[in-house]
C-alpha cells in the first residue's frame, strides 16, 4: 500500500497543506542564516542580581507560532534523533540533504527538536536560524512537494 500512487498523493497533499504556509518565511530564514536572531536584553534597569533574558526577532516569533500550531510538530522528536544517531548540526544537515518523501518524519523531527525544545532552552531557536537548520528543513520540504506534486508517469 505504501508504494501505491494514491497513497503517495494523499500523503503529499497532507504534507503540502501543512508546509505551504511556512514557505513565506524562506527568504527571511535564508537571509538570517549565519546571524543571531536574538539578543540579550540590556535595559537600564538591569541590576547585578537580575536575570538576563533573550529578545527574539519578531519574524522568528511569528514563524515559531505558526509552525507550533501546524501538524509538522512531532512530540516524539527524540526518537528521530536516537534512531538516526543525530548528535551534531552536520548530522542534521546530512539527513536533511538526503531526505525524500518517505523521510518526512525525519524532517518533522528535526524541526520539532528546535521549535519545541526552544520553549525550554532559549538558545535553540536562535541556533536553528544561525545554523540554517530551519531554512534547510523548509527548503527540503518545498523541494519534495514540488518534485512529487506532479503526476507520476511510467
Amino acid at each position: 500500500m505504501e508504494d501505491s500512487l494514491e497513497y503517495r498523493q494523499r500523503l503529499l497533499q497532507e504534507y503540502k497543506r501543512a508546509a505551504m504556509p511556512l514557505f513565506r518565511y524562506l527568504p527571511w530564514l535564508e537571509k538570517s542564516a549565519g546571524t543571531q536572531a536574538s539578543s540579550i536584553y540590556q535595559g537600564q534597569d538591569i541590576g547585578a542580581h537580575s536575570i538576563a533574558f533573550p529578545v527574539y526577532d519578531a519574524t522568528l516569533l511569528s514563524f515559531i507560532k505558526e509552525v507550533s500550531g501546524s501538524s509538522l510538530m512531532d512530540r516524539n522528536y527524540r526518537y528521530i534523533y536516537t534512531r538516526n544517531r543525530i548528535q551534531s548540526h552536520e548530522d542534521e544537515r546530512r539527513l536533511i540533504k538526503r531526505a525524500g518523501w518517505r523521510d518526512w518524519d525525519v524532517l518533522k523531527g528535526i524541526l520539532s527538536y528546535y521549535v519545541l525544545g526552544g520553549r525550554t532552552k532559549a538558545v535553540l531557536w536562535s541556533q536553528a536560524v544561525s545554523e540554517g537548520i530551519f531554512f534547510l528543513v523548509l527548503e527540503k520540504m518545498k523541494e519534495i512537494i514540488e518534485y512529487w506534486d506532479k503526476p507520476f508517469d511510467c
